[in-house]
């Protein structure tokens, strides 16, 4: 277990890479738009559309990251009131939940982008499926990073909650 978490470890953390390039470069191209189309008077077509794509790969990737370290959003109440064991169970059923969410994003993801992947941007000049891809990857991260939690939760190994001060046992 302790390979495989040192192995999505560096997944998240070239995740998060990628995220944090991707909204920087989000940011360049928008402030180069605004320099063309208000200082230059003229327009630059491709930073809008690429920058949308941009986004998604930082959102999704992001996301992916932010269940990995228990950043996801969840509703605890329950948890204060109920035994350790029951808490346990609870954050399980919760990953097994959110493997479900992830698993429909690539299934369905994947159908968005083979649809439109005849398609070409106009702008981009690529194929349509390409603003479809972040959702997949992203997905098969969220799967493979909540599968990673029920495994270590399994093993006895600590599973970061956000809110808590103090690591899952």
């Amino acid at each position: 277990m302790i390979s495989v978490a040192r192995v999505t470890s560096v997944m998240a953390r070239v995740s998060l890479w990628v995220s944090g390039a991707g909204l920087v470069l989000m940011t360049v191209l928008i402030a180069c738009q605004v320099f063309w189309r208000y200082v230059l008077n003229d327009s630059i077509s491709w930073t809008e559309p690429g920058s949308v794509m941009i986004m998604g790969w930082f959102i999704f990737l992001g996301a992916a990251v932010g269940i990995r370290e228990g950043y996801h959003l969840s509703f605890d109440i329950l948890l204060h009131v109920v035994s350790h064991r029951v808490k346990l169970m609870l954050h399980t059923t919760s990953d097994i939940v959110v493997i479900a969410f992830g698993a429909g994003m690539v299934v369905y993801g994947t159908q968005l982008a083979i649809n439109a992947a005849p398609n070409v941007l106009p702008s981009l000049g690529i194929s349509g499926a390409f603003d479809f891809m972040p959702i997949v990857a992203g997905g098969v991260l969220v799967v493979l990073f909540s599968i990673e939690r029920i495994a270590r939760r399994m093993a006895g190994m600590p599973t970061a909650r956000f809110g808590e001060t103090e690591i899952e046992d």
